[in-house]
């Protein structure tokens, strides 16, 4: 059968058609072990009858449809999902860089996340395929992006999330109008129980990890840098990681690149963690996968057994990524830096990958002249929890000039 893509599983390789629902490759999925990352997880891979001799400007034109699991640019949402800025930072605390720094900023998404890329294509895919309800597992992000999105398009979302996911993120999704089901556990079993749901209602499921559609959506973010860097590739890209689906997703959308011979190489990926949550770095290279429990300010990258480890630590290893670990004290002081310098506010998660890039570049990793590109995922206003303890709002004044006048002494 002749089709756009074809689903090809990660684990054993056997591929699948690329039509109708599908999440994970049923034989791999039948041999899962406990406390073990998920077995069989798919990759779309598109038919190269009908991308030979496409140049990027073609792609581009189209949308980058061509290389998108939907038919149609008409079924996304009407919202400006994607295009976001990149900035280029000349100076930190006054300091001028040696080398090139830019931040992608993907906190302008309509949800204010990087998750907007996948909800988009998920709630396109359902769309021209007759389904009105889709259901998420999520801290927090996810969810708000999914019912923002069904919210646009007049579909229906349930989201399951833990009950202490951080209350802007639950007052988005509620706003939407989603279902929101608050589950007393953490997100693994928010996620398990969103997968029950899934099969007991017949609703499609956005899980990340589980739909490879969502993937499909965040390579993106490397489709428009590689068009906003003027088709030249960045030397060094640093991304927060978690799940390490958001990472998956910026090597799939060069990897396609490659695979089309647009490009000649791929960039350095930098996989950026929390120290209190690092099990893809812990576990890299490693059989069988140990998890640590994960405790770190930075709740969307808080992950246990991550459900993206092999794909993720797979293109890792195939591509020759770096890794590095970063404090909670460090994101907090990233999150500060990037407020103060750039004007953006960047939540924990963001911030980490921002505090990779500190400390790299404080190491003297990053030559002179080379471009490096710091992936910020989500809003501070996702999360103003998490920056509380680095703010003073002081006692109030007197409403007189003397007053005030004492209150700035030494504050500007």
């Amino acid at each position: 059968m002749f089709t756009k893509f074809t689903y090809q599983c990660h684990d054993c390789g056997k591929s699948y058609p690329g039509s109708g629902v599908i999440y994970v490759c049923p034989e791999c999925s039948n041999k899962q072990v406990a406390d073990q990352p998920p077995l069989g997880i798919l990759k779309v891979v598109y038919n190269p009858e009908l991308l030979t001799g496409r140049s990027f400007e073609a792609l581009e034109q189209n949308h980058f449809l061509d290389i998108l699991p939907i038919e149609d640019p008409g079924s996304l949402p009407n919202l400006k999902v994607g295009n976001t800025p990149l900035y280029r930072i000349d100076r930190l605390d006054g300091k001028r860089q040696e080398h090139l720094l830019y931040l992608k900023d993907d906190s302008q998404n309509p949800t204010f996340s990087f998750k907007d890329r996948a909800s988009a294509i998920v709630s396109a895919f359902a769309r021209e395929n007759g389904i009105d309800t889709i259901v998420a597992a999520s801290t927090g992000n996810a969810g708000s992006s999914l019912a923002g999105m069904c919210a646009a398009q007049g579909q229906k979302a349930v989201i399951f999330v833990p009950a202490a996911a951080p209350k802007a993120k639950l007052t988005q999704i509620l706003m939407y109008g989603a279902a929101l089901v608050p589950v007393d556990g953490n997100y693994d079993a928010a996620f398990d129980l969103s997968i029950q749901a899934t099969k007991r209602f017949g609703w499609y499921n956005r899980n990340t990890a589980y739909n490879p559609l969502t993937i499909e959506g965040k390579k993106t973010v490397s489709l428009e840098l590689y068009s906003q860097l003027n088709q030249s590739l960045p030397d060094r890209i640093f991304v927060p990681v978690g799940d390490g689906v958001i990472i998956s997703g910026v090597y799939k959308g060069f990897e396609d690149l490659l695979t089309m011979g647009l490009i000649d190489r791929m960039p350095v990926i930098v996989a950026v963690q929390a120290e209190g949550s690092s099990n893809i770095i812990n576990n890299l290279g490693m059989s069988p996968f140990k998890a640590s429990a994960s405790h770190t300010i930075a709740d969307s990258i808080s992950v246990d057994i991550p459900r993206n480890f092999r794909m993720a630590a797979g293109y890792l290893l195939k591509y020759q990524g770096e890794t590095i670990k970063v404090s909670d004290a460090e994101i907090i002081k990233a999150s500060t830096t990037l407020a103060k310098n750039t004007g953006i506010f960047a939540e924990p998660a963001a911030a980490a990958a921002f505090a990779g890039y500190e400390a790299y570049s404080g190491q003297n990793r990053l030559p002179g002249k080379s471009v490096n590109v710091v992936l910020l995922t989500g809003s501070g206003l996702k999360d103003l929890n998490a920056v509380q303890p680095v703010l003073n709002i002081s006692a109030p004044v007197r409403p007189e000039m003397a007053a005030v006048e004492s209150f700035l002494k030494g504050k500007i």
